[in-house]
């Protein structure tokens, strides 16, 4: 099955519906459709091996990816925002590359590649006659993703076309979009959150609206032009919608849904955030690239119940990723291989259709069993709710004891000086390592080292208390508000 087909079953249960674009000038799913198979012909005819697309968010996207699917190609869409040199490295690892491109980057970037200009390519497939989907084999990739690298140089993620048809089938009811919903789609089109986006929204019959360049004033704006009912953002993303709003309350008066991933959550941000959208509802959506995009949720009733909460227990699920979804199993395992009792942290495990776990070169990460290693670690209460503590290679071992950054972090993110925080672990003689936070003040802030340090002994267990404060005027962030504290941990070992 071909994520093709996802497309012919949205053109032919809904094909005057509006796919893309506004509400006065979008492209119906039936057209959308016809310029795939027109693009799927241009494609065949630059005889490629790999579609890549280094672009902003826009119409091109979706298109391509079907495109690419009919004609039976790789889609590989790349982070526009690295230098022309980190990118001509990814597509050197690729077989017979067909860029399609924003014009800007016309050269360097295309020299001694054939490539074609989105608009080209957008004229060409509408001139095109459709060529007809080969049904390809299930095990054929669909999508490659290169990982953001944020703890080591980036890897191509394979997920086939069974991976994302798993996924999708097990998540999304087809055509159960209303005739009036819209989605907001503001994350880049090199993440997977796009990839799933583009496929699920597709599937359910949505009208996707594209946000070229993320600014809150934009997304607001967009948000109450268009009507939008859904939308999808990374943390950072929401952070600077609320800075926007200061203490008034969103107009958005059709937005029912904000899905949030890619990034951990600062808790106290989400608190505000229900506040200022307090008519919708929220879901957090945690996956990985490997698996194909969401594998748990925290969906909007268990988000509100935890806010209204009196019960500490059932508040502190705000803090959790929610639950697998179906077709996923989880396991947390500790150090010697063993699955942990329910509350005790260790190696996040997760198996099921959508999990790829394949990186172009390097082979496949899961087990004999077919479970991969998310790397991250983790803990599953009682009743099932995931609580992602972060990278294992980010917990902090001080005097023997496992710390988490994440539940610190939280704590100083609640001191009203503190405008964003990192912890990080840095070699120590008498504990073997110490804490570090690296703080960022909020503007005209007066607060020092000491004050926040008594924070959080008043809030954590004395050994959870920062041994020093970094200030840092802002962190280094990938474009999808991940942290890269690979770059803060070579800063801190060059003092």
């Amino acid at each position: 099955m071909s994520l093709s087909l996802l497309l012919d079953m949205a053109a032919s249960g809904h094909p005057d519906r509006i796919a893309l674009g506004t509400r006065a000038d979008g492209v119906t799913f039936e057209r959308l459709a016809r310029d795939a198979a027109g693009g799927a012909a241009v494609l065949r005819g630059h005889d490629a091996r790999h579609v890549v697309f280094v672009g902003r968010n826009g119409p091109c996207f979706p298109q391509l990816l079907f495109a690419s699917a009919i004609a039976g190609i790789p889609f590989v869409p790349l982070n526009y925002r690295l230098s022309a040199g980190q990118l001509q490295e990814m597509i050197a690892e690729l077989d017979q590359p067909l860029l399609v491109a924003d014009e800007q980057y016309f050269p360097p970037l295309t020299e001694g590649h054939r490539a074609i200009s989105v608009p080209s390519f957008l004229a060409e497939s509408e001139a095109a006659a459709p060529l007809e989907a080969a049904p390809p084999d299930d095990d054929d990739p669909a999508v490659l993703l290169f990982t953001s690298g944020t703890t080591a140089r980036p890897k191509a993620v394979v997920l086939k076309h069974e991976h994302l048809i798993a996924y999708i089938l097990s998540t999304v009811e087809f055509g159960g979009a209303d005739p009036d919903e819209a989605s907001l789609v503001a994350v880049p089109p090199y993440h997977i959150a796009a990839v799933g986006s583009a496929l699920s929204n597709l599937y359910a019959g949505r009208r996707v609206v594209y946000l070229p360049d993320f600014d809150p004033e934009g997304w607001l704006r967009l948000v109450r032009e268009e009507s939008v009912t859904t939308a999808m953002v990374v943390p950072t993303m929401l952070a600077r919608v609320l800075e926007v709003l200061g203490d008034r309350p969103a107009d958005a008066p059709a937005l029912r849904l904000i899905s949030y991933g890619g990034a951990r959550m600062p808790q106290p941000v989400l608190e505000r955030a229900l506040l200022a959208f307090d008519q919708a509802g929220f879901c957090n959506a945690y996956g990985l690239t490997e698996t194909s995009s969401t594998i748990a949720l925290l969906g909007p009733d268990e988000h509100r119940e935890a806010l209204a909460a009196d019960d500490e227990a059932v508040r502190r699920r705000l803090g959790s990723v929610g639950r697998p979804v179906p077709g996923i199993e989880v396991q947390i395992r500790t150090d010697d291989g063993a699955v942990a009792a329910a509350g005790t942290s260790g190696e996040l495990w997760v198996r099921g259709a959508q999990v790829s776990g394949e990186y172009r070169g390097h082979g496949s990460a899961l087990d004999a069993d077919g479970w991969l290693d998310t790397r991250d670690r983790g803990r599953l209460d009682a009743d099932g709710y995931l609580y992602v503590e972060g990278r294992g290679d980010d917990t902090i071992i001080r005097g023997g004891e496992n710390i988490a950054p994440a539940e610190i972090e939280d704590v100083l993110l609640r001191h009203p000086a503190v405008k964003d925080v990192a912890v990080l672990g840095q070699p120590d003689e008498e504990w073997g390592e110490k804490i570090v936070a690296v703080v960022v003040r909020e503007a005209s802030a007066d607060v020092d080292a000491e004050s926040l340090r008594a924070f959080v002994r008043g809030r954590l267990r004395g050994s959870r208390t920062p041994d020093e404060i970094v200030w840092r005027a802002e962190l280094p962030q990938t474009a999808t508000g991940k942290l890269l504290r690979r770059e803060l941990r070579a800063e801190l070992s060059r003092r």
